[in-house]
């Protein structure tokens, strides 16, 4: 089929829940993808922080390839090698106890409601609990996960959701305060607010809303889906604050291309919440994708990713500076690490610019409060910061 073949099809065919743009992406390599005519794109958007290491990297292929000859499902009822090496990777990589494997962010998220709930069940013996979330968050699209998301139209065709969700004000530590009562069982947080507008959280509001959490023996969860394996400059954001939460949830980037989630506990969460019958999954953990959470862990080490974020974010961040002093429409830009935004003049739709920018070759994204949104592969250059920044430049003048 060709290019309009492709669209057509797709388009009578899938559900139309996606606005898709106009290309049909055949290949990758490295940091830039090729559509079906041939033509070259820069990618600073890694499949909305997913592939972390760029496409095409033959290690991780080979990784993927030698499991497929071997096993690729068994179910959760049996143990197999990649899912105790893979387990055990991860806690050591991100300090956590115990993990539990999903197939996605949202379940993930899921997963997190129900253990934090489970918690204060074990506690009290009765149920009830409500959870605080934070205003202009995004945690996902199903249920529980959008009950907790802090965007009311995503949320308003829905209802009625997960009740006894309460959102308070992001970086601001007495609306949580304010929030919390004698039901709530967890505080959810992104540690870099993502879709919400690429803003980082203030080191204060976080070890504030620990020390409550503390206090008050709930459950403290840091939504990392997006923010974390790397893109901030530690392998988790909450490293780079000093704040540890009780929970934490992990995805995108952790499978490399590849679908996968967990969350992960601490042993005390872990000795009194879920227990077997409590959860469960039949894809998630299997061996195809541990393979891949495996090899992404292994070379994001091996390949020092989380050193070139660090040695190129200063870099970056001057060249985003540069671009809201040429360009009139360009406001502010804020971010950690690879995880960057653009403040975008209201007067200008972000979405026209994303467009444009995708018809010069350069992948990027959108995100709320008019935000145009940069989440590159962890492997990118200073040329490709360069290439990329011409084209915004060149888009927004």
């Amino acid at each position: 089929m060709n290019t309009k073949q492709i669209i057509d099809t797709t388009e009578d065919n899938c559900f139309h829940v996606y606005n898709r743009f106009d290309v049909v992406f055949d290949r990758g390599e490295g940091v830039k993808l090729y559509d079906t005519d041939g033509k070259e794109y820069l990618d600073f958007a890694s499949g909305i922080g997913v592939t972390a290491l760029g496409y095409n990297n033959k290690e991780f292929n080979d990784a993927i390839k030698a499991q497929v000859d071997k096993l690729y499902h068994i179910s959760n009822l049996y143990y197999h090698p990649n899912l105790a090496s893979a387990s055990k990777a991860l806690c050591d990589i991100s300090g956590m106890d115990k993990a539990f494997f999903t197939n996605s962010g949202a379940e993930a998220v899921e997963g997190a409601i129900k253990t934090a709930k489970k918690y204060a069940f074990s506690k009290s013996g009765h149920n009830g609990y409500g959870i605080v979330a934070m205003e202009n968050s995004f945690h996902g699209r199903t249920v529980g996960a959008l009950s907790v998301t802090g965007t009311e139209s995503y949320r308003n065709p829905f209802y009625p959701l997960m009740d006894k969700v309460t959102f308070a004000k992001f970086n601001d530590y007495a609306s949580v305060e304010a929030a919390v009562d004698d039901d709530t069982c967890a505080i959810i947080i992104e540690p870099v607010q993502g879709e919400g507008g690429v803003t980082p959280a203030d080191k204060d509001f976080l070890v504030k809303v620990r020390e409550l959490s503390d206090k008050l023996d709930i459950l403290l969860i840091f939504d990392e889906i997006q923010c974390g394996m790397g893109r901030t400059g530690d392998v988790y954001a909450y490293m780079g604050y000093g704040v540890k939460p009780d929970i934490l949830l992990t995805a995108k980037a952790l499978g490399g291309g590849l679908p996968i989630g967990a969350f992960l506990v601490t042993d005390k969460v872990a000795k009194n919440s879920l227990t077997p019958g409590d959860h469960g999954t039949t894809y998630g953990g299997n061996p195809l994708c541990c393979a891949a959470v495996n090899a992404s862990i292994d070379l994001m080490s091996k390949n020092k990713l989380i050193e070139n974020v660090n040695s190129l974010t200063p870099y970056l961040e001057e060249k985003l500076d540069e671009v809201v002093s040429k360009c009139h429409n360009a406001i502010a830009h804020r971010g950690k690490g690879f995880m960057q935004g653009l403040v975008i003049d209201d007067k200008v739709k972000v979405g026209d610019i994303v467009k444009k920018c995708l018809s010069e070759g350069l992948v990027v994204l959108s995100a709320g409060g008019n935000v145009l949104r940069l989440l590159p592969p962890l492997v990118i250059t200073k040329e490709d910061i360069d290439k990329a920044i011409d084209i915004i430049v060149r888009v927004l003048q």
